[in-house]
């Protein structure tokens, strides 16, 4: 596939969304987010790409185009997953919350540019706040600056992601420039529920990692020591021949015995009575299911361990988890990595939109090329 497709991505974070439309063969042309540990992984898996590290609130469509070089004609898709915290059903929940000046922003930048398309990625919760207001509100937001919206939300396991994450997506496709459909139809599902395929499994995706000892730091970059268990590893290790990001975090004698106690798939109730506040939340003591798709990776709160390790999942574990490929490096500090890892949106879930938005333009013969 060509990269024939210019994608900016807003709000940007280590790269998750940008990556899976890298993958259906979408050139990266820029991405923007204020944190500087996640830019810095961007811009070292997206050489090619502008890399802000920046206040989107300070910066214009016009800005944009300048540095990248190229028409606003030229852009095809903006992505972007603006910060949820005032949308989120576990924050405040404001409609004139701050924060929401990110989306505003969002809004603004495709107002200026009016790609063919723009896909923005939120909570699922924010389709019900204040009685769909808020959803409301952003749909109108869109039609206001030319754009058809549709929205829907997808689970990653749906996607031949080895994860239970449900994340809303609005697409909005540009009136104006696509004239051969009125709405955007989100790709129907691969695996899970509703399919003939089983969704992945926890196994599937990092049984061949599992030769890690968990008294050992083995160090960032090491050498694979099993072969791939399953298509799905095969595919992730595809270019790899370095095992990156799979250093073990260290617990104490005590956490371990713990953790040692919950069997693969089970949760504080697994425990003995006398144990079950050591940690108050929750969602402590949970281990992964080897059977089943993971539960969504956090951000690294080390609540949730390895299915069978007594601790909880390195970088790459989580970044598999994700659908990262393992040539995907990240860059900083673990808990750094690990809350990029956490926040982004699972490549594969995100490829699968993109492989149906360049359908339309294949059809559109919109290539830039």
């Amino acid at each position: 596939m060509g990269n024939s497709y210019n994608v900016i991505d807003l709000f940007c974070g280590c790269g998750g969304f940008s990556k899976g439309f890298q993958q259906a063969g979408f050139r990266i042309c820029f991405g923007i987010d204020l944190w500087n540990d996640a830019t810095t992984t961007y811009k070292h898996n997206f050489p090619d790409a502008v890399t802000l590290n920046e206040d989107i609130t300070k910066v214009t469509g016009d800005e944009i185009i300048k540095q990248i070089g190229i028409r606003k004609d030229d852009v095809d898709v903006i992505i972007g997953g603006p910060p949820c915290q005032g949308f989120s059903v576990s924050g405040k929940r404001l409609l004139d919350d701050p924060r929401n000046e990110l989306y505003k922003s969002f809004v603004s930048i495709v107002a200026s540019i009016q790609p063919k398309f723009f896909v923005m990625e939120n909570v699922p919760g924010l389709i019900r706040l204040f009685d769909g207001k808020v959803k409301e509100q952003i749909i109108e937001d869109f039609i206001n600056i030319g754009y058809s919206v549709s929205k829907q939300i997808l689970s990653a396991d749906n996607y031949g992601v080895p994860q239970q994450r449900k994340r809303v997506f609005f697409v909005g496709i540009n009136k104006e420039k696509v004239k051969s459909i009125s709405l955007f139809e989100f790709p129907p599902a691969i695996t899970g529920n509703g399919t003939s395929v089983p969704a992945l499994t926890c196994w599937e995706a990092i049984s061949d990692l599992d030769f890690v000892p968990d008294d050992v730091v083995l160090g960032e970059s090491i050498d694979y020591q099993l072969p791939p268990q399953s298509e799905y590893q095969k595919k992730m290790r595809a270019g790899s021949n370095k095992l990156l990001n799979h250093s073990i975090t260290l617990h104490t004698a005590k956490t371990k015995s713990i953790i040692n106690l919950v069997p693969d798939g089970g949760n504080y109730k697994t425990l003995p009575e006398e144990l079950w506040q050591t940690r108050k939340v929750n969602i402590a003591w949970t281990r992964m299911d080897s059977r089943k798709p993971c539960f969504t990776i956090d951000t690294g709160h080390n609540h949730h361990f390895h299915y069978r390790a007594n601790r909880v999942p390195t970088v790459r574990e989580s970044a598999r988890i994700q659908s990262f490929p393992d040539t995907f490096e990240f860059i900083g500090i673990k808990t750094s990595q690990l809350k990029q890892v956490g926040n982004a949106v699972p490549p594969l879930l995100a490829e699968a939109i993109a492989l149906q938005i360049k359908t339309i333009l294949d059809k559109e013969g919109l290539c830039n090329v």
